[in-house]
């Protein structure tokens, strides 16, 4: 068990640390494609640090990882079906898993501000509710 609460642990310093490089979405608009290339990887780095931590609890569970094409979506139903995160969390979070399939399958060309303000408008908010539901396990 504390192996798994210092992987939590390390994971959500990460995600701090994201959530520290972030500019305030309000200032979205006015940075470069490049700016903007590099807020995406955050939003992209959060999610995924969200799944290292689902993944890590599941298998602590004995809980098997899906796999297949649909593997992400799956993952977040299981994790709400094994009462590890709300309906409304997996709602929240939900968002930027659809991002993170839109940001690894796009160009950076693609990326507009106005779609990514309320990601990094809500992360604090969302980041809170999912570290609030998964503290049970640290």
């Amino acid at each position: 068990m504390d192996r798994l609460r210092n992987r939590i642990l390390a994971e959500l310093e990460n995600i701090d640390e994201i959530f520290g490089e972030l500019p305030p979405h309000i200032k979205l608009p006015y940075i470069s494609t490049l700016e903007l290339a590099g807020v995406a990887a955050l939003i992209h780095n959060f999610y995924n640090g969200i799944e290292n931590i689902i993944k890590q609890i599941l298998i602590l569970k004995n809980i098997l990882i899906p796999d297949g094409k649909s593997w992400h979506k799956e993952l977040i139903d299981i994790t709400v079906n094994e009462n590890i995160i709300s309906e409304d969390c997996k709602i929240n979070i939900s968002q930027y898993l659809a991002f993170r399939h839109f940001f690894s399958h796009s160009y950076a060309l693609d990326l507009y501000s106005e779609k990514m303000e309320p990601l990094v408008g809500n992360f604090q908010e969302v980041y809170s509710l999912f570290k609030k539901e998964i503290s049970k396990f640290l």
